[in-house]
């Protein structure tokens, strides 16, 4: 195998989970319509998409204010050296954001957290904040939605994302493993978060159910809890 085979090879998703992939990545779009909002909150993670639809958003007026929020996971330290937030705040401010409308918090390890200290960082400043729109991966919507609800219940919550098809998404991540494995564990989350009371429950339907369970049996375990 030549590398461009295996370079393809790793982005491409296998025929036989296509469906329950496409499945399970629609389920977490939560097709929410933007509208303006007091602040834009951009959840760290390996995807630099978080940073690059946030700072499309202030582009577009959708938000005056912009905090970034996230310390280093084992998945990020290596692309993100100096953090999540901190470089989703560098991308932002280079990309003419003004750093006056940026805020970093750059110690959450988990959605909760996000949540957490992003709501104290602006209670700290006296800033009043009724609606967010909250971006994250693609596949991290629902959950990101669910926890904020739970921690934050009488916020607006709104869930953007970079809009990249499912193909184009993984090419862009560079690992098609990686992916799924995050899809399934992020399905996972759903359900078992919202038992232990960190986030309201969502609803999960039966096919969701299938193509989680079906993908399981397929492998893609790396990042079950």
């Amino acid at each position: 195998m030549t590398h461009a085979d295996e370079s393809t090879a790793a982005t491409t998703i296998p025929e036989e989970h296509r469906a329950d992939v496409e499945t399970l990545w629609e389920y977490h779009n939560m097709h929410h319509e933007l509208r303006p909002c007091d602040v834009g909150i951009g959840l760290g993670s390996h995807d630099l998409g978080v940073a690059i639809i946030a700072t499309d958003l202030y582009h577009r007026g959708m938000y005056p204010l912009l905090v970034f929020t996230g310390a280093n996971a084992p998945t990020t330290v290596e692309r993100f050296p100096r953090g999540e937030a901190v470089h989703y705040a560098e991308y932002a401010i280079e990309h003419g954001v003004p750093a006056s409308a940026v805020l970093v918090e750059p110690e959450a390890t988990n959605t909760q957290e996000n949540f957490e200290l992003t709501r104290k960082l602006l209670d700290d400043r006296d800033i009043t904040v009724r609606s967010a729109i909250v971006m994250s991966r693609p596949y991290q919507q629902r959950r990101a939605y669910a926890t904020a609800k739970k921690l934050w219940s009488e916020l607006d919550v709104i869930c953007a994302s970079n809009l990249l098809d499912l193909n184009t998404y993984v090419r862009s991540i560079g690992d098609v493993n990686k992916v799924i494995s995050m899809l399934v564990g992020d399905t996972q989350r759903i359900q078992v978060y919202a038992q232990r009371g960190f986030a309201i429950p969502q609803e999960v339907s039966a096919n969701v159910v299938a193509a989680y369970e079906r993908l399981v049996r397929a492998g893609y375990t790396s990042r079950l809890l």
